[in-house]
Formats: C-alpha cells, structure tokens, sequence
C-alpha cells in the first residue's frame, strides 16, 4: 500500500484505467444509453433495477417500461414530494442524493481528496485565479453519486449565475477506489463549474465528469459536453440572466458521478452531524450561513 491509503487493487484498477480508451468508451455507452428499441432498452432499465435496487416508488413515473430509452429512466424525476428542501433563507440545502466523500475547510487553496492526497482550487477551476481566491480559506464538500442514485442536480442556495466554466479533461473513474488511486483526479476529469452570488457570497457547483458519464447538462445552457472541447471555456451572465431559487433543479448527470461543493471563507457553517462516507439526500440541511 502506498502513502496514499490505496491498496494494489486501487493501483491496479486505477492502472487500467490510464490504458482505456475513457471517451471513447464513455461515447460507446452515451449512444446505448439512448436506444429506443423497446426490447434492448427495456432490458437494460429492468437489470438496472434489479441490480442496484433503484426504488421505483420514489420516481414521478414508476414504470420502468415508460421511458423511451435507458437515459430518460436514468435521468428520472422523483415525486414533487420525495425530497422535502430545508426551510430557511440562512440553510444550505444538499444538492444532490449521494455519499459525503469529504467535507471541510480549504487549506492553503487545496481540497482533501483522500490520504495524503490533496487538489489545488486553482486547478479545479482552470487556473482562474480571479474566480478561485474567492474561495481561499472557504469550505468544500465533495458529494459521490453512485449509479443508483437519483442523478439530477439541486440549488444549495439561491442564486445568480455569474459563471461557467468548462474544462477538457480525462474520465476517470471518481468511485472511492480511484479517488485514492488517482493524483488530483478531480482537477484532471472533466468538468463543468457554476459560480452563482448567493447570500452567503460566491458559491461554486461543480460537476465532475467521469467514465461512462455520457453528459453534464445544466438547464440554462443544456448539454455543455458533449461535444467534447479541446479547450476551456468560459460563459459570463448578467444579474438575473439566470436566477435559481433554492431547491430549484440545476443540471443534471447521464452515469454516476460527483459534485464538489464551494463556499467563501468565513460564510457558511457545515452541520456538526454531517460525517464522511455519510449518505445524503437532495435538500437535508447541511450547514447555515454565517
């Protein structure tokens, strides 16, 4: 085992995957994902059911067989009622259904990955340094989503959207086994960033791509990959060009993935009960503002 906490089967996991063709692969899965045949996507909607216990009763349209591909019944709404939002102008509500990998303070302009292992805001951000010393000294939390969680993305906060950033990147894996694996996996996969002004001053989504995560779309721009860019690039908005309430539905994964969660220094207070590897829904309370 290496000083990292990774174990040989992290390392050899995470070795493979440098040798897969990761967009490719993540290409081949985004064109299954949308089959309309009724007796392939079928097939597909029912194992995945079976195999990750995914709770229909949750989903606004419980019948597997009602979607018109495996994208559709992936990307599912839930009941207007299965997610109850904090209450409160001052709370933080959770984003989005997931695991807390890591919450806590940014020291020094870095994240906690993992043992030992730490990523630079700066790099998450594509060297933006105007956009990432807003959070030096801030607080981070890092939200995994498995493939049978619900994978549509919620407002912490309300929120003006001021930025957006996409960065080109690998699709690594971001499961635990190659987040301890992988050197600053989250500052090299693929990603999209949402910098909004909210009560609590600026705030940062970002979405991070992985393999077989066939798209990142928001619901004021739509898909932002694919196509995939070879180059960063970066949207300025003007006040109320979008405004996002609180709880309020913000973009949206194909295939598990994670969020990353960006708060200025001195502005928000995470709740003293939130531990890491805890499973978290969409609008639980997870901190207060300041």
């Amino acid at each position: 085992m290496d000083d990292s906490g990774a174990s040989f089967s992290d390392l050899l996991k995470a070795g493979l995957q440098y040798l897969l063709p990761q967009h490719a692969v993540t290409r081949a899965v985004r064109r299954l994902a949308r089959v309309e045949n009724p007796a392939v996507k079928s097939w597909l909607i029912r194992h995945f059911i079976q195999r990750f216990k995914v709770d229909m009763n949750e989903a606004a349209e419980p019948d597997g067989n009602a979607y018109p591909n495996f994208n559709a019944f992936f990307t599912r709404a839930l009941r207007h009622d299965a997610r109850p939002i904090t209450t409160g102008a001052n709370t933080v509500a959770c984003p989005v259904d997931g695991r807390l990998s890591q919450i806590g303070e940014i020291t020094h302009g870095r994240i906690f990955q993992a043992k030992d292992r730490t990523f630079s805001v700066h790099e998450l951000l594509a060297g933006n340094a105007l956009i990432a010393n807003t959070f030096a000294g801030g607080e981070f939390a890092t939200l995994y989503l498995s493939p049978r969680d619900y994978h549509r993305i919620h407002m912490p906060l309300d929120g003006g959207l001021r930025h957006m950033l996409y960065v080109p990147g690998r699709l690594f894996s971001v499961n635990p086994s190659t987040t301890r694996a992988v050197p600053d996996l989250f500052a090299r996969n693929e990603r999209v960033a949402a910098i909004f002004d909210t009560a609590a001053g600026s705030m940062g989504v970002v979405l991070v791509g992985a393999l077989n995560v066939g798209s990142i779309e928001t619901v004021w721009a739509g898909e932002i990959t694919p196509p995939r860019r070879k180059h960063t690039h970066a949207w300025k908005y003007q006040d109320n060009e979008v405004s996002l309430k609180k709880g309020m539905e913000l973009g949206r994964f194909n295939m598990g993935s994670t969020v990353i969660l960006l708060f200025a220094r001195k502005r928000i207070r995470w709740e003293t009960s939130l531990e890491t590897n805890a499973i978290v829904r969409v609008g639980q309370r997870m901190g207060t503002l300041v």
